[in-house]
């Protein structure tokens, strides 16, 4: 399951959002730290592929992904020097695979702080680099004295040292310039700025028609990151109604399918990930897989003998099984076809696993 870490300032919304994509669950207070332990959330990634298939299929029940999102307290300037509650959350999200800023955009005289959402990624930038620093010198310095008697310490060394001299610049290592397997390098060091970004802009409820122009100021800055920009507040005030209302309302207010399958489409591609499918009368289920693997390694997401044994992978986009009504018209027509263990698996797949073990 992926796991996405929020990071914002206190009061930017991070605690409505996880409430929007969770149904609920956090406390969202117009003061600073009202979180203080971890929220952890683990939310359905709504698919209307999967939809559609458990339909044809007259399956029994519908699988979809799932995604892992955790809400910590909000970090402050000067955090790393013990500012607010300093920087103590932070070891909540280390493990996370991606991280999500939330930015504030939004005015209100019961909320101190700042409204730029970019004078809030600069802050928070800064603060995760010299979290980092930290981490990468201590680290460092337990590498060194490993190298002295283990020459393959000395590669971490080397790797850590230049980490260090570029944070200690204040240039989290996203936007560092090292190169992309110098960073694949450091993921065991778990830097938090050596992770995937993405970013939700949060503006007021009657800003919606600036999101626009704030997401398009944010993607300058965060060059290749997601941007998403949304009302948090209205979001998660959805997320609480039955579907006919939740769906009368966003669209009544123009916000289309809501936060969840916004946010996941954009964190799954954050990550390079993609979905395929697998349907019958039992169930039909929703995998996710990253953009690339071959057949026998997506047959492994579901079970690791199904990748050993693997022998061939019967398959079909979803939508022309769909339009084939089943597995058997589909064969009929031909267009279920057979693939062996050097097929690239495509977003969308329907597939059926041969293997033997």
């Amino acid at each position: 399951m992926e796991r996405f870490g929020f990071v914002g300032l206190p009061n930017a919304g991070k605690s409505s959002l996880y409430n929007a994509l969770a149904g609920g669950g956090a406390l969202a207070a117009p003061y600073a730290f009202a979180t203080v332990e971890p929220n952890v959330g683990i939310a359905k990634v709504p698919d209307d592929r999967l939809d559609q298939l458990a339909n044809m299929s007259e399956s029994l029940k519908a699988i979809p992904t799932s995604v892992q999102f955790t809400d910590i307290g909000g970090l402050v300037e000067g955090a790393s020097q013990g500012e607010g509650l300093g920087n103590k959350f932070l070891q909540g999200i280390r493990e996370s695979d991606g991280i999500v800023f939330v930015l504030r955009a939004f005015g209100d005289p019961d909320v101190p702080g700042p409204t730029d959402p970019l004078e809030h990624l600069g802050i928070l930038e800064i603060e995760l680099a010299l979290a980092d620093l930290d981490s990468a010198e201590r680290q460092l310095d337990k590498r060194r004295r490993q190298a002295k008697g283990d020459a393959s310490a000395k590669i971490d060394v080397e790797l850590l040292d230049e980490a260090v001299t570029l944070l200690g610049e204040g240039k989290p290592l996203y936007r560092s310039g090292m190169t992309k397997d110098r960073l694949a390098a450091l993921k065991p060091f778990f830097l938090l700025t050596n992770k995937p970004v993405m970013a939700v802009v949060n503006v007021g409820e009657d800003d919606l028609d600036e999101i626009p122009g704030l997401t398009e100021r944010v993607s300058a800055e965060l060059a290749g990151a997601e941007v998403l920009g949304m009302c948090i507040q209205l979001e998660a005030e959805a997320a609480l109604m039955d579907l006919d209302e939740r769906t009368e309302l966003l669209e009544g207010l123009g916000l289309g399918e809501g936060a969840l399958p916004r946010f996941s489409r954009a964190a799954y591609h954050l990550l390079g990930l993609r979905t395929y499918f697998t349907t019958g009368e039992k169930e039909s289920r929703a995998w996710t897989f990253p953009a690339g693997a071959k057949a026998p390694q997506c047959a492994g997401v579901i079970h690791t003998d199904f990748e050993r044994g693997f022998i061939r992978a019967e398959t079909i986009q979803w939508d022309l099984l769909i339009q084939h009504g089943g597995w058997a018209k589909a064969r009929e027509a031909g267009d279920a076809r057979m693939e062996g263990k050097d097929y690239e698996v495509a977003d969308g797949d329907t597939m059926d696993f041969r293997f033997n073990v």
